[in-house]
């Protein structure tokens, strides 16, 4: 049963008590052996594939409530659970249980002249709060990914996947009881008010360690107004693709098409492309007609208007849009130079991919565009922590501190200096 709790000191006493227990249960956590975590992993794991019924039922509610509410279509997408997503969901915790454990790690070490040995040590960031919007997955990620690193975490999801949240999270749960470990270790904010994320953002007195925001920009937003504890974020994904005149025209084709249409709704999805001048006779109608044979609205520059005017015109606005829908805007640059200009001015730097047959272009797009991915001959659709072999992810992070791109266990720890002597004094 969801609690009800409609005062904002119940909310606010509410979210500091599952503050204090994630606290106490994290120093256990940091502790626990890998094979005691992956025991973890593999329980929840079964549990999903044993309780897909429930989730499936639970996911059923949320979709009805998000229809009546009238949600568009990129998010019910990332709302939906069927057969093959839980079995993903599953199949990414037993990917978790399968990575090496990253706590404890010697990253790197070093001798001084006076005889001190150094060492550069992974742990675990302690604490780490959630807020995610629409997917329930994230509730499986996030807890599998946070577990493996040692961290305790408190997701707080959005109102519209609470139910589908809830049924994944009792898998979790039993997952932590098998493996003997703190059952509060991965905690659900069991209240859809607002004021539960306010409280989450300040801190809770202390005990949270890490925000990790994944939603809309509006929530971003907040996160990032609002946080008192450090926060691992993209505010969104504006992601472009270049086709230089030097592509395969056939595989520059497959990449655009795919990087856009697989999944609208993701913050992989191409939103932008860029096509290069020198390539107007041979690349631009081919790739705007598979583009449009594929279901997928076409906004044109001025420039490509003047050679396709059939087109919708794009206006300043589209440049920076993430649509996260089957719209892409569309301009012609001058070479991977311009290419570069552009994304510079517009990009939210999240993922962007060049195609190209020619090793200077791409090198010089993998020097000079300063987003968290870059990618040559393939597409954005790849921008995922699963796809890179990191068993999942929590987020992308798009800043430049800590953790950058897909934030999986190693980013999901600190680290720590061990200095050994033989009884060195300093002069």
């Amino acid at each position: 049963m969801l609690e009800k709790v409609t005062d904002a000191n119940g909310i606010d006493a509410l979210m500091q008590d599952i503050g204090a227990k994630a606290k106490a249960a994290a120093r256990p956590l940091a502790m626990a052996s890998p094979e005691q975590k992956n025991t973890a992993l593999l329980a929840m794991a079964d549990a999903l594939d044993a309780s897909k019924a429930t989730i499936l039922a639970a996911n059923a509610l949320d979709m009805q409530a998000g229809q009546e509410a009238g949600l568009a279509a990129s998010f019910l997408d990332r709302l939906l659970l069927n057969d093959e997503r839980i079995a993903a969901m599953a199949r990414g915790l037993r990917d978790v249980a399968g990575l090496k454990d990253p706590v404890g790690e010697v990253i790197t070490e070093w001798d001084r002249p006076n005889g001190l040995h150094i060492e550069r040590v992974r742990t675990p960031l302690g604490v780490i709060g959630v807020i995610y919007e629409s997917r329930p997955n994230v509730t499986a990620d996030a807890g599998a990914l946070c577990l493996k690193a040692g961290n305790a975490v408190i997701l707080r999801g959005g109102s519209d996947s609470i139910h589908s949240s809830r049924a994944i999270h009792a898998c979790m749960v039993e997952g932590l009881k098998a493996a003997g470990l703190p059952e509060k270790a991965i905690q659900l904010v069991p209240v859809t008010d607002r004021a539960a994320v306010g409280a989450l953002l300040s801190g809770l007195g202390g005990t949270v360690d890490v925000i990790v925001p994944r939603g809309g920009k509006s929530l971003v937003a907040r996160v990032q107004a609002e946080a008192r504890v450090p926060v691992f974020s993209h505010l969104e994904g504006i992601c472009h693709v270049y086709v230089d005149a030097s592509a395969d025209l056939e595989m520059a084709k497959k990449i655009v098409v795919n990087a856009k249409m697989r999944r609208t709704g993701i913050c992989g999805s191409a939103e932008t492309l860029l096509v290069d001048s020198a390539a107007i006779g041979t690349h631009l109608q081919p790739l705007l007609e598979a583009l449009t044979e594929a279901g997928c609205e076409v906004r044109a520059s001025a420039t490509v208007l003047k050679i396709l005017p059939f087109f919708k015109p794009a206006d300043e606005e589209d440049w920076r849009t993430e649509y996260l829908d089957a719209i892409i805007s569309v301009a012609i640059v001058d070479g991977v130079g311009g290419a570069i200009n552009h994304i510079a001015h517009y990009s939210s730097n999240h993922t962007e991919a060049v195609i190209a047959e020619d090793p200077a272009v791409v090198e010089r797009f993998f020097n000079e565009v300063d987003s968290a991915i870059v990618l040559h001959n393939a597409s954005t659709q790849f921008a995922d922590g699963g796809e890179f072999g990191m068993g999942g992810e929590i987020g992308i992070a798009t800043g430049k501190m800590h953790a950058r791109g897909p934030v999986g266990v190693e980013q999901l720890t600190s680290f720590k200096y061990r200095v050994r002597g033989t009884g060195q004094i300093r002069p």
